[in-house]
């Protein structure tokens, strides 16, 4: 794919972090914003159906997501097991959550805001603010029409982009990010 050779990330952006409790029992929250140029109705599909999130996610399952109660099977890309993972919250086209996931979308002039909440162990927000940074560009790709394909997992991190958004979100957040 010739726009895909052609892609490189923008500069880190749109993240922070949240950490309750204490350092022994702390939970971190790392949490990004982007704009996209779609409607949430179409934004939500993106984030529900298990063939459009084979296209631009780090993960993969077996099933919709758009009901509250459904368990699916959830597989990060790179690792070999699947995790049972129930949604725990749809209301579309506004929230879905699941697991250590929770999606805001928010109706803006021109598309949706899309906010992702995702719980992680401190060590790897770094590592994941640059993957979702790169799946977030991925995705409005596809929703535009013109697909690039999904980078992720050892695909993401072996690029120079994500390297770079790695560094640059770790100084953001003041954060050691294991190499």
């Amino acid at each position: 794919m010739i726009a895909r050779e052609r892609y490189a990330p923008g500069s880190a952006s749109g993240a922070r972090i949240i950490k309750e409790g204490t350092n022994v029992q702390a939970k971190w929250t790392l949490i990004l914003v982007r704009n996209l140029r779609h409607p949430p109705e179409k934004v939500w599909q993106a984030l529900t159906d298990p063939v459009e999130l084979r296209e631009w996610a780090p993960f993969v399952v077996d099933a919709h997501m758009s009901t509250a109660g459904a368990t699916v099977k959830l597989t990060w890309v790179g690792t070999p097991t699947a995790i049972d993972t129930k949604v725990i919250q749809a209301d579309p086209p506004k929230v879905l959550e699941y697991g250590d996931i929770r999606w805001e979308l928010e109706d803006v002039a021109g598309g949706t805001r899309l906010t992702l909440w995702h719980n992680i162990d401190r060590r790897f927000i770094a590592w994941s603010a640059a993957g979702w940074h790169i799946a977030f560009d991925v995705l409005d790709r596809l929703l535009s029409g013109s697909p690039i394909g999904r980078i992720a997992g050892t695909d993401a991190m072996k690029s120079e982009g994500w390297r770079r958004l790695r560094a640059e979100y770790a100084e953001q957040f003041g954060l050691e990010s294991p190499s």
